[in-house]
């Protein structure tokens, strides 16, 4: 499936700059190509800079690769509900709530980067097993429609916005 197939009416108005940096892609080879971009850009990232905060109170680059891991997981949950018709209401998340209980900077970079891969292939998996009809089914998550197809363009809208943050302000 391709992004422009994706009508603007199956995702919240927030996830819009996630949607509109992605360019012309396809759902499955770009979880794909992402995952590899992702690994390899963060491995060049000086070992010095991963404990950095470039602000009080800003997360470290190993802070925002767990809020990833994190936020793939809660996305990819979402989906697998919609997908199997579940139409309860997801609750929202407070990302800084998560982070306060992490141990994120007490990790490895190669133990947070497995982890990523890890989840990131478990993700294409399951994109990949969902039909045409599931992959459009919609449901409500953070009080907003949102579809099972847009879950997964928002998952890589999601991480190379923060690979750009890294690069704007971290690097």
């Amino acid at each position: 499936m391709k992004l422009s197939q994706l009508p603007v009416k199956e995702y919240a108005e927030s996830y819009f700059p996630y949607i509109n940096a992605l360019g012309e892609i396809t759902l499955i080879e770009e979880l794909e190509i992402s995952l590899h971009d992702f690994i390899h850009f963060v491995q060049n990232i000086p070992m010095d800079k991963f404990d950095y905060r470039y602000a009080e109170g800003k997360w470290t680059i190993k802070e925002i690769i767990q809020h990833i891991i994190d936020t793939e997981r809660i996305f990819a949950y979402r989906a697998l509900r919609i997908s199997r018709n579940d139409k309860t209401p997801l609750p929202g998340f407070d990302e800084n709530e998560y982070i306060i209980n992490t141990a994120a900077n007490n990790r490895g970079l190669q133990d947070l980067l497995t982890e990523f891969s890890a989840v990131r292939h478990s993700n294409i998996f399951l994109f990949k097993s969902l039909s045409v009809e599931q992959l459009e089914r919609t449901g409500i998550a953070s009080n907003a429609g949102v579809s099972v197809r847009a879950i997964g363009f928002i998952m890589i809208g999601h991480q190379k916005h923060h690979q750009k943050v890294f690069e704007e302000r971290y690097l």
